[in-house]
């Protein structure tokens, strides 16, 4: 190895290794890669071409496109992603939250428009990295937020996380089955369950199967485990006209909203993700 190499000559290669690999976007993610380890912007690869890399760098750089290579997600190596304007650092523990969980957030949002300035209460069911919690943190400076999770190592990087985003003084996590371990009201209840059928996982990308935590993704026989455990636990814990708002599968959407309707749920709200599938549904306790 060359104790100096270009950032161009070294992206070029990186793209070429990655490609063989079979990586769809190859440029794309060198890019994310790169400019993850060594601090770099968009228009850093655009006009800093010429600029040397140095050779501990240049070192580390072969290991994360290795690492790559043999089936870890970029965002995994580099352990960390950006979620709704908030940097979220990702462990074992944790789901890698992905662009489309980005549309509950945005839903609630729509929901909550006007009640900016209230003392909203929120808890968030099987909270991984603390993502829509805190990113609903993040735009509702009045409010205050619960992370529920089963995983030890999960709540401690929601911890983490909402230290490094300005957010801990109202933030704070709970080791709880569901409502379990649970108290008081709430305004809203938010969740992105595990909602994967169990007799699929062994089928799904490697990347998913091999690096998420089975914990965060196995919804039982059917998928829909969690959401029956959350629409039968629910309504205790909301307050009058309080919202309950959940990711599901691309073909659940009637299925949820069944069990939910069962439960003395109005559904007042869906969405689509941003490849055109069913994705977010929002219910309100029907009086």
């Amino acid at each position: 190895m060359d104790e100096f190499s270009t950032l161009d000559e070294l992206m070029n290669h990186f793209r070429i290794r990655l490609a063989v690999a079979g990586i769809e976007d190859p440029a794309a993610e060198a890019r994310i890669l790169v400019g993850g380890i060594l601090g770099l912007e968009r228009i850093d690869f655009i006009s800093r071409g010429n600029m040397l890399i140095a050779a501990a760098d240049e070192a580390r750089l072969h290991e994360a496109i290795g690492r790559r290579m043999r089936g870890e997600p970029p965002y995994r190596i580099l352990g960390k992603r950006s979620f709704y304007g908030l940097e979220l650092k990702l462990s074992q523990g944790t789901l890698e939250p992905r662009p489309d969980t980005e549309i509950l957030v945005e839903a609630v949002l729509e929901e909550l428009r006007g009640r900016e300035a209230e003392p909203l209460k929120l808890i968030d069911l099987g909270t991984g990295t603390g993502a829509i919690c805190l990113a609903l943190l993040s735009q509702l400076p009045h409010a205050t937020g619960i992370g529920v999770d089963l995983s030890e190592d999960a709540l401690a990087t929601a911890t983490e996380n909402a230290a490094l985003n300005g957010l801990a003084d109202r933030f704070e996590t709970r080791l709880s089955h569901w409502f379990e371990k649970i108290s008081g009201r709430y305004d809203v209840i938010v969740s992105n369950p595990p909602y994967i059928e169990s007799k699929v996982i062994p089928s799904l990308d490697r990347e998913v199967r091999d690096h998420d935590p089975h914990l965060a993704l196995d919804g039982g026989e059917d998928g829909l485990d969690a959401y029956r455990m959350i629409a039968a636990g629910a309504r205790p814990f909301l307050q009058k006209n309080g919202l309950v708002a959940v990711e599901t599968g691309f073909d659940q959407r009637e299925s949820v909203e069944e069990i939910f309707r069962k439960n003395g749920f109005l559904l007042v709200k869906a969405r689509k993700d941003y490849g055109g599938n069913d994705r977010v549904q929002i219910f309100r306790n029907d009086p």
